[in-house]
């Protein structure tokens, strides 16, 4: 549903269904997205679900981390394998994973 530059995603969109997760489990992490910063809601919010207007520099930041399928891949199999689960640890993750994979196709060594 669209409010103005607002588009407002119910927990139980279809679009944003993830097998295995139930509609309160992905209305908790919609609301950890929000607070994590990644997303302007532009100052509407409503009950349930997520307010969206747009990216905020931090959520690009993120998206552009993970964008590559093998970045991905390897960063959730490592999460995985650590067995920890927060949103700075992951992203940390995909930082070292996308330096190293930068360094394979380039030769440059990002510190």
């Amino acid at each position: 549903m669209r409010m103005g530059g607002i588009v407002s995603i119910p927990p139980d969109a279809e679009e944003i269904a993830v097998q295995g997760y139930d509609v309160a489990q992905i209305d908790y992490h919609l609301g950890q997205i929000r607070r994590a910063g990644f997303i302007d809601e532009g100052g509407s919010r409503p009950m349930s679900g997520i307010g969206f207007r747009c990216l905020t520099p931090h959520g690009h930041d993120f998206l552009d981390t993970v964008r590559d399928p093998t970045v991905w891949d390897k960063t959730t199999k490592a999460a995985e394998k650590a067995g920890a689960g927060t949103l700075d640890f992951f992203w940390g993750i995909a930082k070292e994973i996308a330096k190293a994979e930068i360094k394979r196709h380039t030769g440059f060594d990002l510190q």
